[in-house]
C-alpha cells in the first residue's frame, strides 16, 4: 500500500475548532499526518461492495423477521414489537451507517467485517478533516471518494418530503459526557439545519417522552415544553432496551401513534448484531464479500470471537486453528454471546525503523448509498486506540 505524508498537519486545525478529543494521546495523535492512496478503480469497488451489502443486509434482516430469530441476535424482547413496527412504517428511515471492511487495496479482497447501522462515528473525520487536509495542503479537493455531508443534506431534505405531517424540528441527543459523540452529532446536525430542519440538542436526561403525545424539550428560558416530531439518538437500542425498559415502551407507543419519527430505526439493532453476521453467511454462503461466521469456532480455520454488541474493539478474541488464543482484548461486554468469523488479515503498511506494521481497515459509510471512505489503523485488533486515516485518489 501506498501512503501520502502530508506537509501541514491537520492538528492546528483541530485545535482551532475546539475538537481536541480528535487529538489522541500526547504519543499518538488520532488523525494520522498521513493519507491513504487508493485507485479510482479501488474507490468504486468500495462504493459498490457497500451499496451490494446494504441490499443482502435488508434480505437478511426480512428473514430474521419473517423467522423470529430475535433470540438468536440477542435483541431484546421489549423491543421487538418497534423492531417489527419500524420496520413496516415508511417513516422510519435508516439515516446512515458504516460498513468496516478489511482489503480492496493492492489487490486484496474486499470482505465485509461488519456494519455498524445504529450508532456509528466517525463522520466529522471522514466528512470535515480529511477534505479540510487536502484543501490545507493544496491538494485537488475531488481527490476523494466523499459525498458525507452533502449526501445527509439530501438524504433529510428526502425525509421530510416523505414525512409531511410532520413539522421540521429535530432534537439530537446523546448521552453526557461523551464529547466524540457530540462532535459527530454536531455534523448530523448542520446538515439537518441545511435542508430546513430547526435542529436542538440535548442530552437525554433531559429529554420528557410521553406515549400520547410525543417528545419534548423544556425551553430553560421560559419553561415551556417544545415538541419535536424527529429525535435523533446516539444512544444504542440495546442499551435502551436493557437499561430503560419504561423508555423502550413508551417509544414503541410514540412511534405507533405516529407522534414522532425515531432515528435511526429500531431495526437497525438487527443489523447491529453480529450475529447477523451468520444469517448472512447462511443466506449468501462463499459469497466473495462474506467471511464464514458461526456459532462455534471455524474447524481448520484462524478466527476472530466477537461479543453481538461490542464496541470498539472490546472483548475480541483471534483464535489460532488449534484453539488457543493468539491475541485478545478486554472490555465490559464479556457476558454478552458470541460469534465466531473467519479471520482475515488486514492491509498492511510498510514499517518503519521506528515502529511495527499499522493495520488498516476501511470505514464506508451509507446514507442511501455508500458516500464516503475513511480507514483507522492499528494492531491487528483496532480499539479505542486505533488512529483515523484519510484518504486520496490518485490514477
Amino acid at each position: 500500500m501506498k501512503l501520502k505524508n502530508l506537509t501541514i498537519s491537520p492538528e492546528a486545525s483541530l485545535r482551532n475548532i475546539g475538537w481536541n478529543w480528535m487529538l489522541g494521546e500526547d504519543t499518538l495523535p488520532y488523525i494520522t499526518n498521513e493519507m491513504v492512496v487508493v485507485s479510482e478503480t479501488e474507490a468504486e469497488k468500495y462504493f459498490d461492495a457497500a451499496n451490494e451489502l446494504y441490499e443482502m443486509y435488508i434480505a437478511a434482516a426480512q428473514h430474521v423477521i419473517d423467522n423470529e430469530r430475535y433470540a438468536e441476535l440477542g435483541i431484546p424482547v421489549n423491543l421487538i414489537e418497534l423492531i417489527e413496527e419500524s420496520w413496516e412504517n415508511d417513516a422510519n428511515w435508516h439515516i446512515y451507517g458504516r460498513f468496516d471492511i478489511s482489503g480492496g487495496i493492492d489487490g486484496k479482497p474486499i470482505k465485509l467485517i461488519e456494519f455498524n447501522a445504529d450508532t456509528a462515528t466517525c463522520i466529522p473525520e471522514t466528512a470535515v478533516v480529511q477534505w479540510a487536509s487536502l484543501k490545507a495542503n493544496y491538494l485537488d479537493e475531488s481527490q476523494q471518494f466523499n459525498t458525507l455531508y452533502e449526501t445527509f443534506v439530501e438524504k433529510f431534505r428526502e425525509l421530510h418530503l416523505q414525512n409531511p405531517s410532520f413539522e421540521k424540528t429535530l432534537l439530537i441527543s446523546t448521552m453526557k459526557g461523551f464529547p466524540e459523540d457530540e462532535t459527530n452529532m454536531q455534523v448530523l446536525g448542520e446538515a439537518a439545519k441545511e435542508a430546513g430542519f430547526k435542529v436542538v440538542f440535548d442530552f437525554i436526561e433531559n429529554v420528557e417522552f410521553s406515549a400520547n403525545e410525543g417528545i419534548f424539550k423544556q425551553n430553560p428560558e421560559n419553561g415551556n415544553f417544545m415538541k419535536y416530531d424527529f429525535w435523533f439518538k446516539l444512544i444504542p437500542w440495546e442499551y435502551i432496551g436493557w437499561d430503560e425498559p419504561e423508555l423502550a415502551q413508551m417509544l414503541t407507543e410514540i412511534s405507533k401513534n405516529k407522534k414522532a419519527v425515531i432515528l435511526n430505526p429500531a431495526y437497525t439493532l438487527l443489523f447491529q448484531s453480529k450475529a447477523i453476521l451468520k444469517v448472512l453467511w447462511e443466506l449468501y454462503p462463499n459469497h466473495p464479500l462474506l467471511l464464514e461466521t458461526s456459532y462455534q469456532s471455524i474447524l481448520g480455520k484462524t478466527c476472530v470471537e466477537k461479543v453481538l454488541f461490542g464496541r470498539e474493539g472490546a472483548n475480541v478474541r483471534i483464535i489460532t486453528p488449534s484453539g488457543t488464543t493468539e491475541t485478545s482484548t478486554e472490555g465490559e461486554y464479556f457476558e454478552q454471546k458470541t460469534v465466531f468469523q473467519e479471520y482475515t488479515e488486514f492491509i498492511k503498511d510498510t514499517a518503519g525503523n521506528s515502529r511495527e506494521a499499522f493495520h488498516y481497515q476501511a470505514g464506508v459509510f451509507f446514507v442511501g448509498e455508500a458516500c464516503g471512505l475513511g480507514f483507522r489503523r492499528g494492531g491487528k485488533i483496532l480499539d479505542n486506540k486505533a488512529q483515523f486515516c484519510g484518504h486520496l485518489i490518485e490514477g
